[in-house]
C-alpha cells in the first residue's frame, strides 16, 4: 500500500461494465426492490492540503508523551492540515475535478451539488453554493448537509435517492473538513487526532460502472455529548471577553466514543450483510471511517472479517470527519486495490451519534 498524498483517480471506460441487473446476479446479491435501486459513482476524487503535521509537531505541548505511545494508542502518525492559501472550496473543487475527470463528464452536466460538512468557509452561503460558484456551476440545487463523520455516506445516499427519483441526473457530492480550525492543540484527547481534507463522487443514472446500493442511515441522539461543539452557534456564536475556549473546539468522550463506535460499525456492518444476503467471505473489503485504528481492529475482531480486508488511511491523514470515508475510498482505487465485482461495504458512526453503511459493487 502507498503511502503519498495522491490526488486523483484514473480513469475507466463504464460502457466496460455490466449493468444492474448482471451485477447483481452475477455477485449473487438479492434484496428486496428498494435495495436494488441503485446509480453509478461515475467518478471519485479526494485532495489533502500540501502540508502535513507530524506527531513530533504535535507532542511539543505534551512533553510527558512520546510518538510512539501516540501511533499505539490511535494508529496516527500524521495528519494534513491546511496553509496559507487553501481553504474548505479549494480542497472542495480540487477532490471535484479530479471526480469529474474520473468520470469523463463535463462540469456543466452537474444538476445537482450537495457537500457534507461541520465547518464551512463561512455560514452563508453554504458550502454548495461557494463550490457550484468556484466551478461554474450554473443552474443545480446545491445544499449542505452536516451529519458530522456519517455526512458524505448521508449525502451519498440523498444524492443516490435524488437520481432515482428524478430530481437530479447528475450529481456531484461532496465533503471537505478543515478539522485542525477546531481542534485544541493542548487537549491530549484530541489534539493528535484529527486533519484536513476533501473527497467527491459523481453520481449519475447511468447502467454498469461501479454500483451504489441503497444505504441505511440511522442514530442514537442519547450520546449527543460524546461529541460536540457548543460554540460557535446562535446560542454561543462568538466568544465573550474572559471565557473560556474549551467550548468553541471539538470535544470527545473517548470512552463512550470507543465502546459505541464499536457496537455500531458492528451492527452497520451486519446489517448490510444481511440485507444484500452476503456471507463474510462474500465481503471484499471495508471501507470504514478512519476514526481510530484500536476502533477498527475491535470491529474486525467483532464481526470476524479479516482486518486486512479493512481499507485504512487513518495512519496518514488522521480523523477527517465526513471526508474520510471518501479519502479512504480514492486512495484505494488510486491504488488499484479494488477489482471489478468486488463487494465494498460503508460504514460510518458521526456525532450525533449518526450511522451510515451499506453496500458498492465495484
Amino acid at each position: 500500500m502507498g503511502t503519498g498524498p495522491g490526488r486523483r483517480v484514473t480513469g475507466y471506460d463504464v460502457q466496460n461494465y455490466r449493468g444492474t441487473a448482471s451485477v447483481v446476479e452475477s455477485s449473487g446479491v438479492a434484496t428486496a426492490n428498494k435495495d436494488l435501486e441503485t446509480v453509478c459513482v461515475a467518478g471519485i476524487g479526494y485532495a489533502v492540503p500540501k502540508n502535513a503535521r507530524s506527531n513530533e509537531e504535535i507532542l511539543k505541548e505534551f512533553p510527558g508523551k512520546t510518538a510512539e505511545e501516540i501511533e499505539k494508542v490511535t494508529g496516527i502518525k500524521q495528519r494534513y492540515v491546511i496553509s496559507e492559501g487553501e481553504s474548505a472550496t479549494s480542497l472542495a473543487v480540487e477532490a471535484s475535478n479530479n471526480a469529474l475527470e474520473m468520470a469523463g463528464l463535463p462540469v456543466s452536466d452537474i444538476d445537482a451539488v450537495i457537500v457534507a460538512t461541520l465547518l464551512p468557509d463561512q455560514p452563508v452561503p453554504g458550502a454548495a453554493s461557494a463550490l457550484a460558484k468556484e466551478m461554474g456551476i450554473g443552474n443545480a440545487l446545491a445544499f449542505d448537509l452536516n451529519a458530522a463523520c456519517s455526512g458524505w455516506l448521508y449525502a451519498l445516499e440523498v444524492g443516490r435517492a435524488f437520481i432515482v427519483g428524478g430530481t437530479a441526473k447528475k450529481a456531484l457530492v461532496v465533503t471537505a473538513e478543515i478539522l485542525s480550525r477546531i481542534t485544541n492543540s493542548k487537549d491530549h484527547e484530541t489534539a493528535f487526532l484529527f486533519g484536513d481534507g476533501a473527497g467527491a463522487a459523481v453520481l449519475t443514472p447511468q447502467k454498469g460502472g461501479h454500483r451504489f446500493y441503497r444505504h441505511e442511515l440511522s442514530g442514537d441522539s442519547r450520546f449527543t455529548d460524546a461529541i460536540c461543539r457548543t460554540g460557535g452557534g446562535a446560542m454561543n456564536p462568538i466568544p465573550q471577553s474572559g471565557d473560556n475556549l474549551d467550548s468553541f473546539y471539538i470535544q470527545l468522550d473517548g470512552g463512550v466514543v470507543f465502546k459505541r463506535a464499536v457496537l455500531a460499525f458492528s451492527d452497520i456492518i451486519e446489517s448490510a450483510m444481511k440485507r444484500h444476503n452476503l456471507s463474510k467471505d462474500d465481503v471484499s473489503w471495508i471501507v470504514p471511517h478512519q476514526a481510530n485504528a484500536r476502533i477498527l481492529k475491535a470491529v474486525s475482531k467483532r464481526v470476524g472479517i479479516d482486518y486486512e480486508k479493512f481499507i485504512v488511511t487513518v495512519g496518514k491523514y488522521g480523523n477527517t470527519s465526513a471526508a474520510s470515508v471518501s479519502m479512504a475510498l480514492g486512495w484505494a482505487a488510486e491504488e488499484g486495490i479494488f477489482k471489478e465485482g468486488d463487494k465494498i461495504i460503508f460504514c460510518s458512526v458521526g456525532a450525533g451519534f449518526t450511522y451510515a453503511g451499506g453496500l458498492m459493487v465495484w
